[in-house]
């Protein structure tokens, strides 16, 4: 495994993360999930993503168990808050002091550990000022159940002033989590470069954009059984993908793939990873091989010859416009 800084931070992540959106809790059985969090330690992946809303919050229990025996010194847990996952009262959602305390330790208990290595806002919160969101963050990393601080699907103006005040309090603000894909690039014309003004990386998801970049969602024949787009949980953002213009362009990345000596996916994962600016790729996993088939992207360089037939064969079916966001 490889890794990398978060910023200008001192923390150093796996190059490849696991995730367990939409997989622990849900898609997966605990015991096929406990499979894949070995399969991913293994592998060298110490880097593991949730957020309390995955699963309503069984995604971090799964994971609490999964890692339960681990050196916690050499993981690096990461998870989220925003979404409502109580009984759907007044403050049970946002970014306002009280959600934010009461979901820090919900979260510590259903991950059994004492502390989160990144805290992350899992989206911005316009009706609470941020002051007072980047104060109880300030607290959390204070009380020491907090060591950094990161945000997701943030725009390019919220992370610089997020990071404004973060200077102020004298919070570590590290990293941004957003969707990032040959086919969703909403993140390069603004948000990137806000990022490397304010000492922060990306941590992606989605990099293979919901299996569409596997290859294995042919033109006009059926969804494959199993598959995200059977499920009605994973279908909202992979459906988007779902039109001709796009598989058949898919379907013309696969020769690049083999003259590489590499699979659809590791192209997609390789993809991201040459970006300087991303510290990691989250990866999900329904089945340990898909694990470690992913892992083999952090050895894979990418040409510029290569790179620009990617861009020839995806041109006009890429999603950049900055004033997009992703759903997940």
């Amino acid at each position: 495994m490889k890794f990398r800084r978060l910023g200008r931070s001192g923390l150093s992540i796996s190059e490849i993360s696991y995730g367990n959106w939409l997989t622990h809790g849900s898609q997966v059985e605990e015991e096929q999930a406990h499979a894949c969090v070995k399969a991913a330690l293994e592998s060298g992946i110490t880097t593991f993503d949730t957020a309390d809303v995955y699963a309503n919050t069984a995604a971090e229990s799964v994971l609490g168990r999964a890692l339960k025996g681990e050196q916690r010194e050499s993981l690096e847990i990461l998870t989220k808050v925003y979404w409502p996952t109580g009984p759907g009262g007044a403050n049970d959602r946002g970014l306002g002091r009280k959600h934010i305390m009461e979901s820090a330790n919900a979260s510590l208990k259903r991950l059994q550990t004492d502390y989160v290595d990144l805290y992350q806002a899992h989206r911005f919160d316009h009706t609470v000022p941020l002051e007072e969101t980047m104060l109880a963050f300030a607290d959390l990393v204070r009380q020491g159940k907090v060591l950094y601080v990161g945000v997701s699907e943030w725009t390019a103006e919220q992370i610089t002033r997020g990071a404004a005040l973060a200077r102020e309090l004298q919070v570590p603000f590290v990293s941004h989590q957003p969707q990032y894909s040959m086919l969703w690039r909403v993140i390069e014309p603004q948000v990137i470069p806000a990022c490397e003004r304010e000492g922060l990386s990306q941590i992606v998801f989605s990099p293979v954009a919901q299996g569409i970049l596997t290859g294995k969602y042919l033109p006009g024949a059926e969804v494959p059984e199993g598959s995200r787009l059977a499920d009605a949980r994973g279908s909202q953002m992979i459906s988007r993908w779902m039109r001709d213009d796009v598989l058949n362009a898919v379907q013309q990345l696969k020769p690049i793939a083999e003259e590489a000596g590499i699979t659809m996916a590791q192209l997609a994962v390789a993809w991201v990873l040459r970006n300087p600016n991303v510290a990691s790729a989250i990866i999900g996993a329904s089945r340990p091989e898909q694990v470690f088939e992913n892992v083999k992207a952090i050895d894979v360089v990418l040409d510029d010859d290569v790179l620009k037939q990617i861009d020839n064969v995806l041109e006009g079916v890429i999603t950049d416009d900055p004033r997009l966001t992703a759903q997940g």
